[in-house]
């Protein structure tokens, strides 16, 4: 009898050597214990593609409690609880937990029509509510005082009878934040899942009803959104515009001095002022989207580093002049879902059948957007904040001498963290050195070296025996992890073929040179025309859409946000291939089957003659 394939058992990865002190420095309850070995687990490099800093964990930890609470009790997913994870050589991996027995799921069912149907029938109601929600708790977080310690305490402590010294103020502000980020969390979830789960409940009727469609046709059926995530990029645009109209577009280069262009622009008169105030009204608050795709310190905002946006300004601003058309497709895009919503429609044999597809096609219609928009808001807008805000305290224990640079605050963990401010909250009142400046440095040099050393060590996609059935929404539509994909990155025969199989997020076919991207710092390294492969993108990547012809992925499904973002921007893409970035080699020819879900590694094989 043939041995069933399986990934390795998480018994079988070894933390690199050299890096075990960094590793156990790790929460608890985020180690593989010898019971993981009976579970799946895969690894989430869309989410956190690189080796994790202690203090990042966070944003796995407040993620992974929000979204188990809404699944698991708040809507009661009928058979999908939530997300464990783990966190070896810095890499994350998660494992879905499932509803099996069918007298529990029933239950759940019943749990989850109250529920769910509830927020399906008041949708735009609590969006509302859930926009106000979230903007109070950014001005919540913005007003939070940056963290300082007088010499003496303000007189005016004493003669109101505060009774509070300041440096309590450093705890509170600091507990402030971290809740802050958790509760946070909990308002992202509160509709995702839903939206998840109003389109998968119409993808399996569509499968079903008609069972030759194709994933891309369904996809197709709720594209031309509108969101608040595509926002930063309508406002670069915006800027190329009005550069052209007031005259200072020659200021724009590929290469160019950000510095420089802006004193420059403040020095050429009227015009220059006048579009500087332009950037200042797109600043704020569409430039608060981080590079990345929000889990990580380093992955900066717009506001804090210009680059992404204005490295997109030549492009347009050359595309305007010529005259060709910089805007997303969104009226082709309607009108093709309108024709194919009809088309499918009239496959339909009975009125009971019509009805139930109208009204899960207008659900998702009614309920899509938010699956993009709240990126916005929640990824990209508070967490920037909150990473800023935990700078401050960086910044202010780096004064006191706990480490050299305030970005050293985040090789601790959350914890840690809070245990430094104490000690030096106990030395600002006793008046006597913190223990910080003798304990700090050496272990923060430790895990800088630890995070280098495993950024150099591949890791498996996925750990334990492959399970028969998946059926967690948030796993199959957003990493694309489907039993066939599984089965796919297992085969032996990968390596000898040419071929990479995915998910077909958008149609078209392309040829041209293959740009590995492992990271954001590698943006710039793409050329007009260039095939991006990536591990995963993110919508804030979208100015760099006019630059690519065709975009590939190693992980995410039909639902993935750069399936989304590629759809939107009419962009051939292939997403979830789960070893593009290691079998495709940079500057190599490559073939893009968006249609097919096919990368076809071209080396030899003739081009494609120029139309």
């Amino acid at each position: 009898m043939p041995e069933a394939k399986s990934f390795p058992l998480p018994s079988d990865l070894k933390v690199v050597p050299g890096t075990e002190a960094a590793q156990a420095s790790y929460p608890y309850y985020t180690q593989f214990v010898p019971e993981d070995d009976q579970k799946f687990w895969f690894y989430n490099s869309m989410h956190f593609p690189e080796p994790m800093h202690h203090f990042d964990m966070i944003t796995a930890e407040a993620a992974y409690v929000a979204l188990g609470a809404f699944n698991t009790r708040v809507h009661v997913l009928p058979t999908a609880k939530g997300i464990e994870h783990r966190v070896i050589n810095g890499r994350v991996y998660i494992g879905g937990v499932a509803v099996t027995d069918p007298a529990e799921i029933g239950e759940r069912v019943e749990q989850f029509q109250q529920r769910a149907f509830y927020y399906y029938e008041h949708w735009e109601k609590l969006y509302d509510q859930w926009k106000v929600k979230m903007k109070t708790l950014i001005a919540d977080a913005q007003a939070l005082p940056k963290p300082s310690l007088p010499d003496y305490e303000p007189i005016e402590t004493t003669h109101t009878g505060k009774g509070v010294a300041s440096n309590h103020a450093l705890l509170d502000i600091y507990q402030k934040q971290v809740e802050g980020y958790h509760r946070m969390w909990h308002h992202h979830f509160e509709f995702l899942l839903l939206g998840y789960g109003a389109y998968m409940t119409f993808f399996d009727f569509c499968k079903k009803a008609f069972p030759e469609i194709s994933d891309q046709a369904i996809s197709r059926m709720v594209a031309g959104m509108e969101a608040e995530i595509f926002r930063p990029d309508e406002e670069v645009k915006r800027l190329a515009r009005r550069a052209v109209e007031l005259g200072v577009d020659r200021h724009f280069t590929d290469g160019m001095n950000i510095d420089q262009v802006l004193a420059e622009l403040e020095a050429v008169g009227n015009a220059g002022k006048e579009w500087l105030g332009e950037l200042e009204t797109s600043r704020n608050p569409w430039f608060n989207v981080s590079s990345g795709d929000g889990f990580y310190h380093y992955h900066r905002s717009w506001n804090d580093d210009l680059s992404l946006p204005f490295a997109a300004l030549p492009g347009y601003i050359d595309k305007i002049k010529s005259g060709a058309n910089i805007e997303r497709p969104t009226e082709q895009l309607i009108s093709e879902r309108e024709q194919l919503v009809a088309d499918y429609r009239e496959l339909l044999d009975t009125d009971e059948d019509r009805a139930t597809y109208d009204q899960l096609i207008g659900l998702a219609h009614r309920v899509f957007p938010y699956v993009e928009g709240h990126k916005f808001y929640c990824e990209h807008w508070y967490t920037n904040l909150f990473f800023n805000k935990i700078r401050e305290f960086g910044a202010l224990l780096r004064d006191h001498g706990f480490w050299e640079r305030e970005e050293d605050v985040f090789h601790l963990t959350q914890y840690e963290v809070e245990s430094a401010i104490i000690d030096l909250m106990l030395s600002w009142g006793i008046g006597a050195p913190p223990r910080g400046p003798q304990h700090w440095p050496a272990i923060v040099a430790q895990r800088k070296a630890a995070i280098e050393e495993w950024g150099k060590h591949p890791t498996s996609p996925a750990l334990g025996a492959v399970p028969d059935v998946i059926d967690d929404p948030a796993i199959v539509m957003l990493w694309g992890i489907t039993r066939d994909n599984l089965d796919s990155w297992l085969s032996d025969g990968d390596e000898d073929s040419n071929e990479l199989k995915g998910f077909a997020a958008c149609s078209g076919v392309v040829e041209g040179t293959a740009r590995i991207v492992k990271s954001v710092e590698e943006i710039g390294r793409l050329q007009q025309g260039d095939i991006l492969v990536c591990q995963v993108t993110n919508p804030t990547w979208s100015p760099i859409f006019q630059k690519i012809s065709a975009a590939v992925s190693d992980i995410g499904g039909s639902m993935s946000h750069m399936a989304i973002v590629a759809r939107e921007y009419g962009l051939p893409a292939v997403v979830g291939t789960g070893k593009a970035t290691q079998r495709i080699k940079d500057g190599q020819r490559i073939r893009v089957d968006g249609g097919r879900g096919v990368v076809t590694i071209l080396e030899d094989e003739p081009v494609l003659e120029e139309v």
